[in-house]
């Protein structure tokens, strides 16, 4: 029986139209969901990071990762480790909050698992908070006895600890202008 574990893999990727769509693309032709997904561009406007979290056993993960390093627009795909990277996660919650009691009782959590109240309204409030998915689906458990009105998660974020960097000299930076310069 194969292992099945959450795996997470860092992508960096040229910031173009259509490269999400070609890495999303590639999940879906081997038949991989994705669990989790966030992007955001680097410290290079250029350069994009894509932070994909898959159910997959370590040779299916393999397998995602070299079919990744194969497109034209990724830069560099490495697994981050759990025990070496530092994952997290924002995540909203809007829960009903119709009396001064129920209020104080959704501040207190919200203090316990330092989040923020970033919205007050007369029946509910909005909570913010960022953390590993434990802590999220805690501070979630939590408040579901309260009424949750709305729900939103990032997905996860992921960096490796240290002076550890995500970065592959495999591919030489001139091939990602190839097409570019073919018009």
């Amino acid at each position: 029986m194969k292992d099945i574990t959450r795996h997470t893999l860092s992508v960096l990727v040229d910031n173009e139209a259509g490269v999400l769509s070609q890495v999303s693309r590639l999940f879906s032709r081997k038949g991989y969901n994705i669990e989790s997904l966030a992007v955001g561009t680097t410290d290079e406007p250029d350069v994009s990071r894509i932070t994909i979290e898959v159910l997959a056993d370590d040779a299916q993960c393999l397998q995602i990762r070299n079919q990744l390093s194969k497109l034209i627009p990724v830069h560099s795909v490495k697994e981050l480790e759990k025990g070496r990277s530092i994952r997290r996660e924002l995540i909203l919650i809007k829960v009903k909050a119709d009396t001064r009691d129920t209020r104080n009782e959704i501040i207190q959590i919200a203090n316990i698992f330092r989040a923020s109240i970033i919205d007050v309204a007369t029946s509910t409030l909005t909570i913010a908070m960022i953390g590993n998915e434990t802590k999220t689906e805690a501070i979630q458990t939590l408040l579901q006895e309260f009424g949750i009105v709305e729900l939103a998660r990032t997905g996860m974020v992921a960096l490796e600890r240290g002076q550890l960097t995500l970065n592959d000299d495999t591919k030489v930076r001139g091939e990602f202008n190839l097409g570019k310069n073919l018009q």
